[in-house]
């Protein structure tokens, strides 16, 4: 089958054999997914279309068996990501371990050239083709902690942890602001859901407030600095990683809070948000209610309209909006 995504087209007409290398946070590509090779991606949704296929799939945050003969890193969109994903690899691997970087020049691979030198890791472009370009570098030993990139913000009164490519790095979202200073209102007692839980501000300020809750993301990075931001501001919640509502089966909530994702490195994805949604009433306790906010110019009402038949208009600052949905 032959690739399907930019970025591996350019690598299907390399002559390099690629046999039993890592593919570290890659998009969606068929061609990828029926190779060889393993997977280390912090996107559940990712590992566990490898996983349905056979394949080895791993997060970051697992303990990872296989040796790696190489390397190919997809560079992201937030490059202090991608600054993480050298220094991981570079603590994670033997020094001098082939690793190639690619990524589309809209996604700024170039920059690479200058990410590399600061760390003192020569580079070679390998090729260029698709508006993406391939580089080469190897392994080494470097002075820099990979968790040195983890930062900590205060918001709402809360200490967050914040990592490189987690929604809102560093800073409480305007959006998510205006969500929770609706929630005093309208969040009802009982079990909530914080669905896309980010740095885990929603969580932990429905945690502080007495309500039992659940957090979940795709993103291993997201869950990880939920669980941080529980922990340093002495906070109980559960936090998992889901695919929307993969991981919770047949539990249902008395709220599902949320400020939903559209955005899949530079492309706009309405898929979760829809699916959040759709499935949310599947998920809610009689009388449960969903709040959202999204930006203003989304289409959320006629998903909401279809799912739930009506709605309400909580907020609308012009740039967000705060919608409510009981089931």
């Amino acid at each position: 089958m032959s690739a399907e995504t930019p970025v591996c087209q350019l690598l299907e007409r390399q002559d390099a054999d690629y046999r039993g290398w890592w593919w570290i946070a890659p998009p969606r590509d068929h061609w990828l997914e029926t190779g060889e090779g393993c997977l280390v991606s912090a996107d559940l949704s990712v590992r566990q279309a490898w996983l349905d296929r056979g394949r080895a799939a791993w997060s970051p945050f697992d303990s990872i068996s296989a040796e790696a003969p190489g390397v190919v890193l997809f560079w992201p969109k937030a490059h202090a990501l991608g600054e993480w994903w050298l220094l991981w690899l570079c603590a994670q691997l033997p020094e001098g371990t082939p690793l190639h970087l690619v990524g589309e020049h809209q996604g700024g691979i170039k920059r690479v050239l200058k990410v590399l030198a600061a760390l003192g890791l020569g580079c070679r472009k390998l090729d260029s083709a698709r508006r993406c370009s391939l580089f080469e570098t190897r392994t080494a030993r470097l002075p820099l902690d990979p968790d040195a990139v983890w930062t900590q913000f205060e918001a709402e009164g809360l200490n967050l942890a914040s990592h490189p490519g987690v929604f809102g790095h560093g800073k409480l979202d305007e959006g998510t602001r205006l969500l929770l200073e609706q929630l005093p209102e309208v969040l009802p007692q009982g079990e909530v859901l914080d669905l896309g839980c980010g740095d885990g501000i929603i969580g932990a300020w429905m945690a502080r407030e007495g309500r039992t809750v659940t957090a979940t993301d795709v993103n291993a990075f997201a869950v990880e600095a939920t669980r941080r931001s529980l922990a340093a501001n002495q906070l109980e919640a559960e936090a998992l990683e889901s695919d929307v509502y993969s991981a919770l089966e047949d539990r249902r909530f008395a709220a599902i809070v949320s400020n939903p994702p559209f955005h899949q490195e530079r492309s706009i994805d309405y898929g979760p948000a829809a699916r959040l949604i759709e499935q949310a009433a599947q998920h809610l306790l009689p009388g449960g209610r969903l709040l959202i906010v999204a930006n203003a110019f989304l289409p959320y009402a006629e998903p909401l309209e279809r799912s739930f038949g009506s709605f309400r208009v909580l907020a609308d600052n012009g740039r967000f909006k705060v919608y409510l949905a009981e089931r």
